[in-house]
């Protein structure tokens, strides 16, 4: 991942003392001290609800005279950040797909437990290849997503703390799918190639998709995984309101990005 590539600042935006700027960079310091944290799913939805925090102050950045005309007589930084607006909202699409399927195939394993006169083979077959499906679904965005950081990082020396606060929405952003497609057994081969030191956290940490896998895996009783079952369906859906929330609040600043361009 090449974090330095988002770290730089662009001496053409506001100074780091505008108050804003300094409570964008607090609030992603305290993002990045809750990454390390935890791996857990009430911790990646705090995350998630603290990013509207981070978009409050980035909206009114947005407002301010000084960053306007920076933008606009910066066209490169323009472009990236509108560029980087497409690729978050891509991971936003990425994770409420990956989040729906599996809030779909829960149901059907529920329904199948409850009509069941026999074993669940069929259905944990049915389950287990959609999870696999949203894995590598995950695995294909997320080396996509590292390829185009690479390419990025031969950037100009300036990269602006909005730039800062778009990639603390990536870190959340992959620290979530990270999670959605976690083994049971063990840390998926592109989580090893990408070196997300916070995926090889989560193999240690509470994970109710992966819980869920391994009692169909170990051969549970129905009411076993229906236990499994109930404890990851909240999950999801605080999840998706999560996501939800912050996909409409990266709409909004593009919207101010491109408003910025038709002053």
């Amino acid at each position: 991942m090449a974090t330095a590539a988002f770290h730089a600042r662009s001496n053409s935006l506001p100074a780091r003392s505008h108050p804003l700027v300094a409570e964008i960079d607090e609030q992603v310091c305290r993002l990045r001290q809750s990454q390390a944290a935890s791996t857990s799913s009430s911790s990646i939805g705090h995350n998630l609800n603290s990013l509207q925090v981070v978009y409050d102050c980035v909206d009114q950045l947005f407002q301010l005279p000084t960053t306007q005309q920076a933008l606009i007589n910066d066209q490169k930084t323009f472009n990236e950040l509108l560029d980087g607006s497409l690729r978050l909202l891509d991971l936003c699409n990425t994770a409420k797909d990956a989040l729906s399927q599996m809030n779909e195939s829960v149901a059907e394993l529920q329904s199948a437990i409850r009509r069941r006169q026999g074993g669940l083979e069929g259905e944990t077959k049915r389950y287990l290849n959609s999870r696999n499906t949203v894995r590598k679904a995950i695995q294909k965005v997320l080396k996509g997503m590292n390829s185009k950081k690479c390419t990025s990082s031969n950037n100009v020396e300036a990269i602006s703390m909005l730039e800062e606060a778009e990639f603390s929405v990536v870190e959340v952003l992959e620290s979530l799918l990270s999670f959605i497609s976690q083994s049971s057994s063990k840390p998926s081969s592109w989580s090893i190639v990408s070196k997300l030191k916070r995926v090889a956290a989560a193999s240690s940490t509470e994970n109710e998709f992966a819980e869920v896998e391994a009692s169909l895996k170990t051969n549970k009783s129905g009411e076993e995984v229906q236990v499994h079952l109930k404890n990851l369906q909240p999950c999801i859906q605080d999840l998706e309101e999560g996501v939800e929330c912050l996909f409409r609040r990266v709409i909004k600043t593009r919207a101010s990005i491109l408003n910025i361009h038709n002053l």
